[in-house]
C-alpha cells in the first residue's frame, strides 16, 4: 500500500513541477494532465476508499490531487471566457475561429483523417469549453421517432474539421447536414468555411435549441429546418453531410432523394458512421475520400455526370 501511494505521489508531483501547465496556450498538455488526475490518480484512489483502504497519507493526496486539477481547470475556464468573446464580438468569425483552432490544438489537428478508434477527443473538449451551448445538457426528444431513425450522437469536431479542410474556406457552396441534432456540425462548418450552412432536423426540441445555439453567435449564414429531410427541395444544394442519421429503406429514400438532385448537378456527399457503406454502394457515386467500411472515417463522395 505504502509502494502504490509513493507511486501515486510521485505521478503527482511529476504534474505539478511541469511549468508548461500553467501557460495558457498548452490547453492540450492541460487536458492530458487533468485526464491523469481525474481518470487514473483520483479513479485510484477512489476504489481504495470503497476497499476502507485508506490512512492520513491517502487523504492527504486526495485533497492535494483535488487542488491540483482545480487549479489547472480554473487557468481553462479563463481561457475560455476570453476566447468566446472574442468570437462572439468578431466580425470576421471565420478568420478568429480557425486561429484559435490552430493556435490551441495543434496536435489535435496534426491527427485530421487518420483513422482513430475513439469516438471524442481533446478537439471536443475544447469546441464544448469554447461554445459551451454544446457542452450542457441535451434537450428531451418529443417525438417518437420512425424505426429507422437513429437516435442523435454528436459529430466528433474533428470530423467536421476534416470536412471543413476538404470543402476549403473560399467555397460558394451550400451545405446541408440531414439529421442536423442540436447543430454543432452546422455552427462549426459555418465556422471553419463561412459557407452557407443549413441543418435539417425532424425534432422540435432539437431545432428549437440549434436555434439558439447559432443566435448567440449572430450568425447570419446558418439556418436551421424543421422538417423530415426527404421532403425538402435542395435544389441550392451543393454538399451534404449525413452521421447516420437513419437506415434501412428510409436512408435509401434519402439517397434516391439526392440522386434527382444530382441528375441536375455536380453534388458532394459526406458521410461518417454505419451509412457510409450503404452510401458506398450507390451506383451514381464515387467515393474520392475515404474508406467506407471503416465506421471511424470520414468519407467523400462526389456524383457521377448524367
Amino acid at each position: 500500500m505504502n509502494s502504490l501511494i509513493s507511486q501515486l505521489q510521485a505521478r503527482v508531483q511529476t504534474i505539478r513541477d511541469e511549468e508548461a501547465l500553467y501557460v495558457e496556450v498548452n490547453f492540450e498538455k492541460r487536458a492530458e494532465a487533468i485526464d491523469v488526475l481525474e481518470f487514473h490518480i483520483l479513479d485510484t484512489i477512489e476504489g481504495l476508499f470503497q476497499k476502507e483502504y485508506q490512512n492520513e497519507d491517502m487523504k492527504l493526496l486526495k485533497v492535494q490531487v483535488d487542488l491540483l486539477k482545480e487549479k489547472l481547470e480554473n487557468i481553462d475556464k479563463k481561457l475560455f471566457l476570453r476566447l468566446h468573446e472574442e468570437l462572439r464580438k468578431s466580425t470576421d468569425k471565420k478568420l478568429i475561429f480557425r486561429q484559435i483552432i490552430f493556435d490551441y490544438l495543434e496536435d489535435c489537428i496534426g491527427k485530421i483523417g487518420q483513422s482513430v478508434k475513439i469516438g471524442y477527443d481533446n478537439f471536443d473538449v475544447f469546441v464544448n469549453n469554447l461554445l459551451p451551448a454544446f457542452n450542457g445538457i441535451n434537450p428531451e426528444a418529443i417525438i417518437t421517432g420512425e424505426p429507422e431513425m437513429v437516435f442523435y450522437q454528436k459529430t466528433p469536431a474533428r470530423i467536421v474539421f476534416e470536412m471543413g479542410e476538404l470543402i476549403g474556406t473560399e467555397s460558394k457552396d451550400v451545405f446541408f447536414d440531414l439529421g442536423s441534432g442540436l447543430g454543432q456540425v452546422v455552427i462549426l462548418l459555418y465556422l471553419l468555411t463561412g459557407i452557407t450552412a443549413k441543418g435539417v432536423e425532424f425534432e422540435p426540441e432539437y431545432f428549437d435549441y440549434a436555434n439558439k445555439c447559432a443566435l448567440q453567435f449572430n450568425l447570419s449564414n446558418v439556418e436551421f429546418i424543421n422538417e423530415d429531410a426527404r421532403n425538402l427541395d435542395y435544389s441550392e444544394a451543393t454538399i451534404f453531410f449525413l452521421y447516420t442519421p437513419f437506415k434501412g429503406k428510409m436512408l435509401q429514400d434519402m439517397m434516391n432523394g439526392l440522386q434527382k438532385v444530382a441528375k441536375k448537378k455536380s453534388i458532394r456527399i459526406f458521410t461518417y458512421g454505419p451509412c457510409s457503406i450503404q452510401v458506398a454502394r450507390q451506383d451514381w457515386l464515387q467515393c474520392t475520400t475515404g474508406n467506407a467500411n471503416d465506421l471511424y472515417q470520414l468519407c467523400g463522395f462526389q456524383s457521377l455526370p448524367y
